[in-house]
Order: structure tokens, then C-alpha cells, then sequence
């Protein structure tokens, strides 16, 4: 392979790169712990965009609040990760690798 194809290869994944990486951060994930009571919303980057905590879910106090909170996220990271490998193999998908 010749020193301009592998640059035009490297431009070409660059931008597939770039691109997904554009659709990652509009994408929106939803986390969900106990049925609805805590509801984690975040992108395909792992940018936290809101916490929702049902009312009645604050009276059990910080320690069950804390722990619905990190199931939620656990869930939304957990499908941005689906995405992230989904939109990112697409990217590269089909381009060689030299040796």
C-alpha cells in the first residue's frame, strides 16, 4: 500500500470517527432502577443530563437514594456502551488495518 492511499484510509476513518462521534452526543440513554423510581438520563459520551427521583423514594433516606441513583446509571452506562460499541464498529467497519 502506498503512502497516499494509507492517508486517504486515515482521512476516511478520521471522519467516520468524527462522525460517530457527533452521533454519540446526540444520542439519549435512559437508566432505570425500581420500576421508575430513579431515571437516569445521559448521552452516548456519558454526559449526565438529569436525575429523576420519585418523591416517595427520598423518605427512605440518602443511603437508598444514593443506591437507586447508582443503579440507574449503572443501566444508562451499561446501553451506552451497546451504542457506543454499535455506532463505533460501524465507523470502522471495512477499513484495513496495515501491518
Amino acid at each position: 500500500m502506498d503512502m497516499e492511499a494509507l492517508m486517504a484510509q486515515a482521512q476516511e476513518l478520521q471522519n467516520k470517527v468524527s462522525a460517530a462521534q457527533e452521533k454519540l452526543a446526540a444520542t439519549r440513554v435512559k437508566g432505570i432502577a425500581d420500576a421508575g423510581a430513579c431515571i437516569v438520563e445521559m448521552t452516548g459520551k456519558y454526559e449526565m443530563e438529569s436525575i429523576t427521583i420519585r418523591p416517595d423514594v427520598i423518605s427512605g433516606g440518602a443511603d437508598a437514594v444514593a443506591a437507586l441513583v447508582m443503579a440507574a446509571y449503572r443501566d444508562a452506562k451499561s446501553k451506552a456502551d451497546a451504542i457506543i460499541d454499535t455506532v463505533m464498529g460501524d465507523a470502522t467497519a471495512g477499513i484495513e488495518m496495515p501491518m
